[in-house]
């Protein structure tokens, strides 16, 4: 059963997402109070590819998987949502269904603002307006990065960075040694080739050398970052 409030953890989660931080105090207040909260078990589904959009949606804990299925039924992985992060705003400008499946990947929780009370924030704060439009040119600049990496960096620089995002939004300090950062989102090593455009083996490849090179260490619940200043350096070499 879905908890009615988000717990202390959660709602610190949101109120620290970087887009949602700018906004006014009263326009976090006002979306916050119009919010649901709702609870999902690892791979239940969120959304799905068609449906109406309804609701604005953020997660508050765990990660959405976003994702699409290929001609073949096969289910790809294109990125992982995570906690702060707001989306499902583009169906509502442009009155289309959703394109693409989301499902929760671990223990997720989600708010959602719906569609009508959406439309009055929007009437009540103009900001809103601009702030999104913010929101639109940054992932805007993302996917055009994202194009550009996959046509022009090899996959072993790819890989470095995608570690280094997964340590900004996921990266939990080892309690072993306080240089290593832990990586706390579980990706399997095909969810991971699947953010890069690359097969499982040839990840694979990459991450033992990684390893290798003390950049990393490879352990059974998760990968560890050992030196984020080796796979900086990874990625400016093949610049």
């Amino acid at each position: 059963m879905d908890e009615p409030i988000l717990n202390i953890a959660e709602r610190e989660a949101i109120n620290a997402g970087r887009w949602f931080s700018s906004l006014s105090p009263s326009l976090r207040h006002d979306i916050l109070r119009c919010a649901y909260v709702r609870r999902y078990k690892n791979g239940e589904l969120i959304a799905a590819r068609g449906d109406i959009a309804e609701e604005w949606i953020a997660c508050a804990k765990g990660a959405a998987r976003v994702s699409s299925t290929s001609i073949s039924g096969k289910q790809i992985t294109l990125t992982y949502v995570e906690p702060g992060i707001w989306f499902g705003d583009v169906a509502f400008f442009d009155s289309d269904r959703r394109t693409h499946d989301v499902y929760a990947h671990g223990a997720t929780t989600i708010v959602c603002v719906a569609r009508a009370d959406f439309k009055k924030i929007l009437a009540a704060h103009s900001e809103l307006y601009e702030a999104l439009m913010w929101l639109q040119s940054r992932r805007i600049r993302l996917l055009f990065g994202l194009v550009e990496d996959l046509n022009t960096l090899p996959l072993r620089a790819r890989l470095a960075k995608q570690l280094l995002h997964l340590v900004r939004s996921y990266g939990v300090p080892s309690l072993e040694d306080g240089n290593e950062v832990r990586i706390s989102l579980q990706l399997a090593q095909e969810e991971l080739a699947q953010l890069l455009g690359a097969s499982r083996q040839r990840v694979n490849q990459e991450l033992k050398t990684m390893e290798r090179e003390d950049a990393i260490r490879i352990e059974a619940t998760g990968l560890i970052v050992r030196d984020r200043d080796a796979l900086m350096r990874i990625v400016d070499s093949d610049r």
